[in-house]
């Protein structure tokens, strides 16, 4: 199972790179986040699940698209596409590797300092363990999160987030009574 994910990981960064390219030549990619942090949350039957997670989002800038509708926001607006690969450290060492698709929405002006933020987003998760909650391992997450970015420089900011994740596998394999996981994250975070 381990083999299938470092198959799945490679796909992830490869297709992310060849929308860093694109969207490069557009300027619609606008920055990058690398977050790393702590999750953890409960199985039924072997009671802890703690892991490291570590991801790059990289922002596009949707607010080109919203003034095609006759709205003007002052805050950001961003399609985050986040490929991620965590390592889960209990019950057993295993790896969840996947693609998250966030909106993400500024509280602020763009040209805060202090740039706080609410996240909805859902995606993709391939898990090498496995759980008596799951019969499959591949799953779909549903997540929401707050955060803020503290710019210390012009472009480059630290981010703190909070997230929630729910993962299940939309009920293609029984059972499916799903796993919620909280996240805190920090890191790093560039505006091009």
């Amino acid at each position: 199972m381990r083999k299938l994910a470092f198959l799945i990981i490679p796909l992830i960064l490869i297709l992310a790179l060849h929308s860093l390219c694109s969207a490069q030549e557009n300027k619609t990619l606008v920055g990058i986040d690398i977050l790393t942090g702590f999750g953890w949350g409960k199985l039924r039957a072997q009671d802890n699940y703690k892991l490291t997670p570590l991801s790059v989002a990289f922002s596009f800038d949707l607010k080109p698209l919203v003034q095609k509708i006759k709205l003007n926001p002052k805050s950001l607006i961003h399609l985050q596409v986040e490929p991620f690969l965590n390592t889960v450290n209990d019950p057993r060492s295993n790896l969840e590797t996947g693609a998250s698709f966030w909106l993400k929405l500024g509280l602020l002006g763009e040209e805060s300092k202090l740039q706080p933020y609410f996240k909805i987003g859902a995606g993709l998760l391939y898990m090498t363990q496995h759980t008596r909650e799951q019969a499959t391992q591949f799953n779909f997450t549903e997540q929401i999160g707050v955060g803020t970015h503290y710019y210390f420089s012009k472009n480059t900011a630290l981010t703190l987030e909070g997230r929630w994740r729910h993962l299940s596998n939309a009920g293609i394999k029984h059972p499916n009574q799903g796993i919620n996981t909280y996240f805190v994250l920090t890191g790093i975070s560039y505006k091009f």
